[in-house]
């Protein structure tokens, strides 16, 4: 069957060796009885899926957590080899591994470069060691810098890092100094993202506490990330991520530009053929319900052209290639008048910028994205009651496009860390 639609596959491994102090996604320790199950049953899963992977080109393929590199390279190797199997993955696809220092060997990561892998995503977090241990993290920065010299000789040729700010107690010269060390390592791609404390995460009990820096004090710290890692040699693409170029994360431009993903694994997010679902987060369920072949769809919605319109200006404009007027009118056709209007009060302010025909906003309008966001959401639903008929209410219709987004989405869209 020939096609030239593409697509993303997101593997979602839920076990950890242990659960990180600030972490709210779906993911458990001291589970790993449960891992020969949840095999058989992601295994299944996505056999079952595989009339509907047909129709695609797979070009980019990301294995997430919870900590992947703890599941073990044996099993992802399998899932890999079953994607490969049932859909058609491109020989050129981009292929992510999540690893965190110390629960994986060069040896393995030898394994993985010769199955198709190629990019891994290291969890380093920090260089201070006193605040990994108290995050709950199991390694020291020295595992993190041979983590990065291990992938490099076993020939990884994409590598990534994730840090994050804002951490408890950590000041402005400390995440300089963290900026510092990581760039040293000379990763192709970084993640910074903002401390955000969300209830059920241990360190929720500390919400609000002086020890955790404020909204100001975060503020400080990604303006100067993204002014350091400039001069790295670091562009920034999204609010939170900087690559050499060439290095964007293909796979979360998916979600970005609003093209389509599937997600396989208890509590992974799906968007395609027009609509969004998510699987239940809950692994027994997830694997008693798959294996008995019940379904495992939690919560599932058709999107309006009206609600891709709204998820285009929320989406794109948390990149540095923004929006442009025509690529809105193509997926609703909708006068942007108003919304220009407020755009050009944003650059006045230095929040927003106009170039070569498209909006986007500078890094201190990152910063300010959620309120301006919002405000420009509120101006095109107005100007779409002005087409439509009062009792179509379509306030409710920019309701439900803001749930869409922010409660219905992917691991990786999640990690917009309070920005």
């Amino acid at each position: 069957m020939e096609t030239t639609k593409t697509l993303g596959i997101y593997i979602h491994i839920p076990f950890c060796m242990a659960k990180c102090a600030y972490c709210d996604f779906y993911s458990l320790a001291d589970r790993e009885k449960l891992m020969p199950d949840f095999q058989h049953a992601l295994l299944r899963h996505i056999k079952e899926y595989a009339p509907q992977l047909d129709g695609y080109l797979i070009d980019t393929v990301y294995f997430g957590g919870g900590t992947p590199s703890f599941y073990g390279s044996d099993r992802l190797i399998r899932i890999f080899n079953a994607l490969k199997k049932y859909g058609n993955v491109l020989i050129d696809s981009e292929v992510t591994v999540e690893v965190n220092p110390g629960t994986i060997t060069k040896a393995d990561m030898q394994r993985l470069i010769r199955t198709g892998f190629n990019r891994i995503s290291i969890g380093v977090q920090t260089s201070d060691d006193g605040l990994l241990k108290s995050l709950g993290r199991r390694h020291t920065f020295a595992d993190a810098e041979e983590t990065v010299k291990n992938a490099r000789e076993a020939g990884f040729k994409n590598v990534s890092i994730d840090l994050i700010y804002g951490l408890p107690s950590q000041t402005r010269d400390a995440w300089a100094e963290t900026l510092n060390r990581a760039a040293a390592l000379k990763p192709d791609h970084i993640s910074c993202y903002g401390l955000k404390i969300e209830e059920g995460s241990q360190l929720y009990i500390y919400k609000n506490s002086p020890f955790i820096p404020d909204d100001d004090a975060q503020a400080d710290m990604y303006l100067y990330a993204v002014e350091a890692l400039e001069r790295f040699g670091y562009r920034q693409y999204e609010i939170s991520n900087f690559a050499r170029r060439g290095f964007e994360s293909k796979h979360n431009l998916k979600y970005w530009m609003g093209d389509e993903y599937l997600g396989f694994g208890p509590g992974a997010h799906s968007y395609i053929g027009g609509k969004r679902y998510n699987f239940i987060a809950d692994l027994e369920r997830y694997i008693e319900n798959v294996l008995s072949g019940k379904s495992v769809v939690d919560l599932s919605e058709e999107i309006t052209d009206f609600e891709r319109a709204s998820e285009y200006l929320m989406l794109r404009l948390r990149t540095t290639r923004g929006i442009s007027e025509e690529e809105y009118y193509e997926i609703y056709p909708c006068s942007m008048e108003k919304a220009v209007e407020l755009f050009k009060q944003y650059e006045k302010h230095g929040w927003a910028q106009f170039k070569d025909g498209r909006w986007s906003f500078t890094p201190e309008g990152f910063l300010r994205s959620n309120i301006l966001i919002g405000q420009l959401l509120e101006t095109q639903t107005k100007q779409r009651s002005l087409m439509t008929r009062p009792w179509e209410q379509p306030e409710d219709a920019l309701l439900r496009s803001q749930l869409t987004l922010f409660d219905l989405k992917p691991k990786e869209v999640q990690m917009f860390r309070g920005i």
